[in-house]
């Protein structure tokens, strides 16, 4: 008669992208990054999309907004509006990709109010304007 074996190890489940199958892995689980608090404001998210925009139309995978507004269900116009965030001086684009994240309550600057900064074509007012809104907000 044989005597049974007992072997003890730690594993986890992996996945290595999404849908795929899970892997058992050796070790122990690595541990999560911690989630900052807050959200990542609007203003924020829309600057992004606009510099990504720019690139799928200039890498020629989108022909043009008309294309990027029915691949995205929206209106041309607003894609507009969102693109209208890359005529703004080079150091407010930055200024508001680094905004500090929105922890509770509304967003303190909104795309309406970038409009009018995004269409002045001097970005020194461009630079007042931006200033105004900040110390308003």
């Amino acid at each position: 008669m044989s005597r049974p074996i007992t072997i003890e190890s730690n594993i986890h489940f992996r996945r290595r992208g999404r849908g795929s199958r899970k892997e058992i892995c050796t070790g122990e689980a690595p541990v999560p990054a911690a989630t900052p608090k807050g959200r990542v404001p609007r203003i924020a998210r829309f600057m992004a999309l606009a510099i990504r925009f720019e690139q799928l139309i200039r890498a020629g995978e989108v022909a043009d907004y008309a294309e990027l507004a029915r691949l995205g269900r929206v209106t041309r116009a607003r894609i507009t509006q969102i693109m209208n965030l890359r005529l703004l001086a080079p150091d407010i684009q930055e200024r508001i990709l680094n905004l500090p994240r929105t922890e509770r309550g509304t967003d303190p600057i909104h795309l309406r109010q970038l409009q009018a900064v995004a269409a002045t074509p001097d970005w020194r007012k461009q630079r007042r304007m931006w200033g105004t809104l900040l110390s308003g907000a």
